[in-house]
């Protein structure tokens, strides 16, 4: 049986894993490379293995690093079951859509803007070259387009959390849930005898709507996510404070607040967050414009689904309270009301995406706000390396906006309290799970855990504390292919 690493190794995007059995074969996330040139080229390569010869897809959550090239996976041959939770289901219908407008805007942006000039540093050209001409002459086109997402959508079957199925011969999966965001969840894969538990995207406790991330105690094989080895996060009541304290500057100063933000996930805890600060009298009540249909729909998405809720969201539900609406906040539905946001009259915030400033909305605003010193940019979330989001929460003073280089006057802060991602601590929580009570050889005690989903600073400073705890580590590198025993 084999495991081949074909996304989310050495990097946190592009989640992609296919587990051979030699009797099935079985794709694990299909998700899209985000981040920088060196990071998205890699979405233009051939799939790592033929898509018809495919069985079946398991898909941990609906975030775009993990189901964004399941429509070019379709298009390309796959005629299998995808599976994922119901409201994971219905969440990657909406981000799916969402990607395939981009991208067909993108490419109308690239042919007024004379085709092929990119810039791309050498080794991401190199890889393209590598593959053939034909791809690097596609380079601006999009992947996908919505009739591809509409046909892909047709193969999503829904399933509920604690269900096993089987999925393909010999193969069986169940679902149970990741905390991360709604519908998220961890994937225990059973095949030919031996136990593979896929993390998927690990949600921190405490957090905010959902529940808690599930408890996991036997496997062969592991694959864990590493996005915030060698960190932790802020105190939640830390966190809080900040923003509340960031809030109230900005009010103050007659500024503007900017949140770039991920319209799945992110958006929804940030505006909990808020609802609850003002409701407690610790912010003034600031107008608040939500610049991102995309959030507004999947806001709707989570409503839907309260059976995913933990148990202080349903009794906020149960008073009636809805902490996923803020009082008189604004949605902007188009592009028009999108810009007219910046005549609006101070102080406001601003929630818009995408979170690492790689596209969307957000963007527009940066350039508006960026050299205005009463201004403010918030992060909430992970910043990829190589994103215009990382360099600025590094400290640049100088960034390209729209090919003109600005200076940066507004003010940078960073909160990472409210990430749906467990830091290391609560990483090593969750893997010492399989450990308690058990030794190295015992059943259910992992033989090797597979550091994954994290760029490699992250990796690196978690394999050898997995290590210290008794298990057998690897941090695969992309398209390894691992035997397991």
């Amino acid at each position: 049986m084999e495991l081949a690493f074909l996304g989310g190794a050495t990097t946190v995007t592009g989640s992609q894993f296919l587990l051979d059995t030699g009797r099935a074969r079985v794709l694990i996330d299909c998700g899209m490379f985000q981040g920088s040139p060196n990071e998205t080229v890699r979405n233009r390569l051939p799939f790592g293995f033929e898509p018809r010869h495919v069985d079946a897809v398991l898909l941990t959550h609906a975030h775009l690093d993990h189901c964004g090239l399941i429509p070019h996976l379709v298009a390309s041959g796959f005629a299998g079951p995808i599976h994922a939770t119901d409201g994971t289901v219905e969440l990657a219908g909406l981000v799916l859509l969402d990607a395939a407008k981009l991208q067909t805007e993108f490419a109308r942006r690239a042919l007024r803007r004379e085709r092929h000039h990119h810039h791309l540093p050498a080794d991401a050209e190199a890889e393209l070259r590598a593959a053939g001409p034909e791809v690097v002459t596609q380079i601006d086109e999009p992947l996908y387009e919505e009739a591809d997402v509409l046909a892909a959508l047709r193969r999503f079957k829904g399933v509920r959390y604690g269900d096993e199925l089987a999925v393909a011969q010999g193969v069986t999966a169940r679902f149970v849930d990741a905390g991360h965001i709604l519908g998220s969840a961890i994937i225990v894969v059973r095949a030919e005898g031996r136990t593979i538990v896929f993390s998927g995207d690990l949600g921190r406790r405490g957090s905010p709507i959902v529940r808690d991330p599930s408890v996991v105690t036997d496997a062969d094989y592991v694959l864990m996510e590493s996005t915030y080895g060698g960190r932790e996060h802020q105190p939640e009541s830390q966190a809080t404070a900040i923003l509340a304290e960031t809030v109230k500057a900005v009010s103050d100063a007659g500024g503007v607040l900017l949140v770039p933000s991920f319209a799945v996930g992110r958006t929804q805890d940030v505006i909990w967050e808020l609802d609850r600060l003002l409701e407690a009298g610790s912010i003034p009540r600031l107008p608040l414009y939500l610049d991102s249909p995309m959030a507004s729909k999947a806001t709707d998405i989570y409503r839907r689904h309260t059976e995913y809720f933990d148990d202080d969201m349903r009794a906020l539900l149960a008073r009636k309270e809805d902490p996923l609406d803020y009082p008189g906040a604004q949605t902007t539905n188009d592009v028009a009301a999108s810009r007219a946001i910046k005549d609006a009259p101070r102080p406001y915030m601003i929630v818009a995406s995408n979170g690492m400033l790689t596209g969307g909305r957000v963007l527009s605003h940066l350039r508006d706000l960026v050299d205005d010193s009463s201004a403010t940019l918030l992060f909430v979330g992970y910043q990829g390396e190589g994103t215009l989001g990382a360099h600025l929460q590094h400290g640049v003073r100088q960034v390209v906006i729209d090919g003109a280089e600005r200076d940066v006057r507004c003010r940078v802060l960073s909160i990472d309290g409210f990430s749906a991602h467990a830091d290391e601590p609560g990483l090593l929580e969750w893997i010492g799970g399989f450990a308690k009570g058990k030794r190295s050889g015992d059943p259910g005690f992992p033989r090797t855990v597979f550091v994954v989903h994290g760029d490699p600073a992250a990796e690196a400073a978690l394999e050898p504390k997995v290590r210290a705890l008794g298990f057998n580590t690897h941090v695969p590198k992309w398209r390894e292919h691992v035997t397991l025993a």
